[in-house]
């Protein structure tokens, strides 16, 4: 079996099943990775915005107590970035969804960071960092068991099983890694190419499932019949969506060289972890952490929120996002980015109410997926899972082309290292 890629004749049925057993437990130990992660930060989270805030006669919502904690927070994960061997891994910014995985001497430092970003407030997900964790934990573990399995390979699976396991479905998985299935597994049919990371995807969600993690999948009243008027209506929604995440790419690339030309992590972390917290103040912390609990509030009673709110909601969210991923923190943008077009569907909804809600959300969510990703299978995939209206699909399938019209030359919301660019000394 060739180190870098699996050959057609090695794509048997007797393969695919021996094969299927490191499948299976990349995916349990993946989504086990992610559960005892998630599980920490929720109890660093607790400890403080509930815990501690009562202590100095403040609550969670304080501005001083959100400027503090995300200075704070700022300056540790500097520390670690500029001092802990690893030095947390890849700049997020610079890094895509699906990665080379790191060294193992930086998973500790990784993880770390992650923690801290997740229960402090930050404006990221998970995703990167934990594929990146995962990956480079199979990789090395499976690599001293046996030398049969390519890297790439095992890296593959505990990508799509970590995906599986974020997302809570393994479809998620083989519909992000097309690309990169394509290029690990060379020959035999398209079933038998997606059958592991199927089966590591599969795992991974159903495994997560077990451990009381939830879905990316809201409740949001069905869009009901078609009308010709819809297709109108997805199409300017999710261009204009996509508008918004082209603006922050432009806004990442000149933020994150404004950061690093401070040279060093403690300094830029901690500046932008004071710019978080004035943010946070701002727009309360339904604009900070992740997004996915703060979209769930949004969707659960609409109504509650004015358009100025929302406003608010998309414009801090924006912001907080572009400073959070320049500023040297590590995380995701595809989370953020989901609350994002959860706020801005709402706000067209709550602009234009002849749009059914189901369809601003997942019009918007595709158009600001698409703009974040350049994956037009991610955006399909978060659009409709977020509103859980397979009646949307038709009419995404359609509204994406002027969508990918208007990204395909726009800027990424990735940063790239340019000639000349000089290497940080930390590093």
């Amino acid at each position: 079996m060739s180190q870098s890629s699996v050959s057609t004749e090695s794509l048997t049925l007797r393969n695919l099943i021996l094969l299927s057993i490191p499948a299976l437990v990349i995916g349990v130990a993946s989504a086990v990775v992610l559960w005892v992660l998630d599980i920490a930060a929720d109890w660093l989270s607790v400890l403080l915005w509930d815990s501690l805030p009562q202590v100095f006669g403040a609550t969670g919502a304080t501005p001083w107590w959100i400027i503090a904690v995300l200075t704070l927070v700022g300056l540790s994960v500097g520390l670690v970035v500029q001092f802990v061997p690893g030095h947390a891994g890849a700049d997020s910014a610079m890094t895509e969804l699906a990665g080379p995985p790191p060294k193992i001497i930086a998973v500790p430092s990784i993880l770390l960071v992650v923690l801290i970003g997740l229960a402090g407030g930050v404006s990221l997900g998970p995703e990167n960092p934990v594929i990146a964790i995962n990956a480079a934990l199979a990789v090395t573990i499976i690599g001293r068991l046996t030398s049969k399995i390519p890297p790439r390979l095992v890296a593959l699976l505990a990508t799509a099983a970590t995906i599986g396991a974020l997302f809570g479905t393994p479809v998620a998985g083989a519909l992000v890694l097309p690309g990169m299935v394509a290029a690990v597994v060379g020959g035999g049919s398209l079933w038998d190419k997606l059958f592991l990371p199927l089966v590591a995807g599969g795992t991974g969600a159903v495994t997560m499932l077990l451990l009381g993690g939830n879905p990316i999948a809201f409740e949001l009243e069905p869009m009901g019949d078609i009308a010709p008027v819809f297709l109108l209506w997805s199409a300017v929604v999710a261009v204009v969506a996509a508008v918004v995440i082209v603006v922050a790419s432009v806004l990442l690339h000149v933020v994150h060289r404004a950061f690093h030309a401070l040279r060093h992590p403690v300094i830029f972390t901690t500046l932008g972890g004071l710019v978080l917290g004035v943010l946070g103040a701002i727009g309360t912390p339904m604009t900070m952490f992740k997004g996915l609990d703060q979209a769930a509030e949004l969707l659960s009673d609409p109504g509650d929120y004015s358009p100025q709110q929302l406003s608010l909601f998309v414009a801090i969210k924006v912001v907080a996002l572009v400073v959070a991923a320049a500023a040297g923190f590590r995380g995701g943008r595809i989370f953020p980015v989901i609350f994002i077009s959860v706020a801005f569907g709402l706000l067209v909804n709550a602009l234009f109410p002849a749009v059914p809600i189901a369809l601003a959300v997942a019009s918007a969510a595709m158009g600001m997926a698409l703009a974040a990703t350049r994956d037009g299978w991610i955006a399909m995939f978060v659009a409709v899972a977020i509103v859980g209206d397979v009646h949307v699909l038709p009419i995404l399938c359609l509204t994406i082309l002027p969508t990918w019209l208007v990204v395909t030359r726009a800027p990424k919301l990735l940063v790239t290292r340019r000639a000349g660019d000089p290497r940080p000394e930390w590093a």
